[in-house]
């Protein structure tokens, strides 16, 4: 009597759902965990099949309970497959099921204990997630460490290379200050005699020097005006500011309105002479391209002895644009020649000539920016010919 009453409230008070089926698969008791949890008033699911708690999309359960029935034996269910209780009010609940058979004089009969895992199955979908949240952080985090390690690879091969050119470009930096410090100071230091001149002159009515000095106050502020496109230009390169933008113009005007405008660079009779060949339309960025002939016209008049020519030939093909700039001045050295379009960089035998070392690498820039390619031939005091091409 005493183990029947165990078991008894053993069965009645349990947390687990039990439950107990006959043999034709009908539920002939159940504890009051199990009618919670699939939300059944007491005794209500006595003598009903136990298909009743199963989601009707497991159909063929009817035909394993039978298998089932034909070799019991105790055994845990949903270890390879999960398992769903349904709910009276149609809601279908994760479960996990443990199975014991026993028969005695009035039949077989089986055992159910119903654990809900709603609970479980939500976590582990949380750590599912943050797993899959986790290896996915790791791997873009080992993604950016071999970038990482990519780029330092580069870095270290581009600070190998820097430090052997360390004593070079120190010595470029100095020259640079002291060009710039120069080439500003003294524009402004001619601008300001030649003003007190003026004004003297003008007093004394003498305007051949009047007009003279005149004429040296509109080059220094060309000079001035020039450092600062130069470093105008740098900068827009540098910030990404500018924009390939090729319409098609009339190329061989266009070059030539560029030449009338840099007439009045040229110096103790300088002449540029314009050379065109093949098709007078073209498609190029005119801004890049008067940028283009703008440093090359000047530094060819900047570097061309007294009464020397510089030859600006232009050939329009259908599939290139190609542009020569040739003079007859001091010429680049093959020392110098390898340094020529980098920034700042000056050739030795030009730093008594004003400039900013800048044009030619704003110059490569451009023929970048246009697809399309710069190259040279120099001799040292027999002229150099620059020769840009652009793809149409």
């Amino acid at each position: 009597m005493q183990t029947k009453e165990g078991i008894d409230a053993l069965f009645l008070y349990a947390t687990e759902g039990i439950l107990i089926t006959n043999e034709n698969g009908e539920i002939i008791r159940i504890n009051p965990s199990a009618e919670r949890l699939f939300k059944y008033e007491p005794d209500e699911l006595l003598g009903k099949k136990i298909e009743v708690l199963i989601p009707k999309r497991f159909s063929a359960h009817e035909n394993h309970r039978e298998k089932y029935n034909d070799h019991p034996h105790a055994r845990s269910m949903g270890a390879d497959i999960e398992l769903f209780g349904l709910k009276k009010d149609g809601i279908e609940i994760p479960v996990e099921i443990s199975l014991s058979p026993y028969s005695n004089s009035e039949g077989k009969f089986v055992v159910a204990f119903i654990i809900d895992i709603t609970l479980r199955k939500q976590t582990e979908e949380r750590m599912k997630n943050y797993s899959a949240e986790l290896e996915n952080q790791v791997k873009n985090r080992t993604m950016i460490l071999e970038e990482a390690i990519q780029e330092l690879e580069k870095t270290k091969k581009d600070l190998h290379h820097a430090l052997n050119k360390e004593k070079d470009l120190s010595e470029l930096k100095s020259r640079f200050v002291s060009m710039a410090s120069h080439e500003f100071r003294t524009p402004l230091t001619t601008m300001m005699s030649s003003l007190s001149l003026v004004t003297k002159y003008g007093e004394q009515n003498d305007k051949e020097n009047q007009s003279k000095h005149v004429a040296k106050i509109k080059t220094s502020i060309n000079n001035l005006t020039d450092i600062l496109n130069d470093f105008l230009s740098v900068s827009k390169l540098e910030e990404g500011k500018v924009e390939n933008m090729p319409v098609e113009i009339n190329v061989k005007n266009y070059i030539s309105d560029v030449i009338s405008e840099m007439k009045s660079m040229a110096v103790n009779g300088q002449k540029l002479l314009q050379i065109h060949t093949g098709n007078d339309i073209g498609t190029v960025d005119k801004k890049f391209l008067k940028n283009v002939l703008f440093n090359l016209i000047s530094n060819a008049i900047k570097f061309s002895p007294e009464n020397g020519s510089i030859d600006i030939s232009c050939h329009v093909a259908h599939s290139t644009l190609k542009i020569s700039v040739k003079d007859n001045g001091i010429g680049i050295s093959k020392a110098d020649q390898k340094h020529l379009f980098e920034r700042f960089f000056r050739g030795r035998n030009a730093t008594h000539i004003q400039g900013t070392g800048l044009g030619l690498n704003i110059v490569a820039k451009y023929a970048e920016l246009m697809n399309g390619s710069i190259d040279f031939e120099s001799e040292e005091n027999k002229g150099t010919t620059f020769t840009i091409i652009i793809p149409q």
